[in-house]
C-alpha cells in the first residue's frame, strides 16, 4: 500500500484526524488518541505502525509481517516488517481495527461529541 493510500484510508474511518510529528511522522488520530503512523521515523524504521488486539499482535509477529513497535510495544502496536506486509485489503482491515479499539477507550461523552456510536459490546 502506498503512503497515499494508507493516509486516505485512515482519513475515511470517522473522525479520523493526521497531524505531523516526531521526524515528519503522520499521525492519525480519533478523539486526540493515535491509532496509525506513517512515513518519517517510520519510514526509516520499517513499515506502518498501528494498534492491534492482543491475538493480532501475537498473529502478525509469530508469522514475521511486523514486529513489536518502537515505544509502543507495550501499548500492543505494531510495526510491518515493509509497507508492502500485507495486501491492501488486510491491511485495511487491521486499520479499521485501530481505529475501533482507540474509539473504544474514548469516553462516551467524547464519542458523542466525534459523532461516533457506542462501541459495539456484544450480546446481551
Amino acid at each position: 500500500m502506498t503512503p497515499k493510500s494508507f493516509e486516505a484510508r485512515c482519513l475515511r474511518l470517522p473522525a479520523a484526524t493526521k497531524v505531523v510529528q516526531w521526524e515528519g511522522t503522520s499521525v492519525f488520530k480519533v478523539g486526540g488518541k493515535m491509532f496509525a503512523l506513517s512515513g518519517g521515523y517510520t519510514a526509516e524504521s520499517g513499515g506502518y505502525m498501528f494498534k492491534v488486539s492482543n491475538m493480532a499482535y501475537a498473529m502478525l509477529i509469530e508469522h514475521g509481517l511486523a514486529r513489536p513497535a518502537p515505544y509502543l510495544a507495550r501499548a500492543k502496536w505494531v510495526q510491518l516488517v515493509s509497507n508492502n506486509a500485507l495486501p491492501d485489503s488486510e491491511l485495511t482491515a487491521y486499520l479499521a481495527q485501530a481505529h475501533g479499539l482507540i474509539v473504544a477507550k474514548l469516553t462516551i461523552k467524547k464519542r458523542k461529541e466525534l459523532g461516533l456510536a457506542s462501541p459495539h459490546t456484544g450480546p446481551a
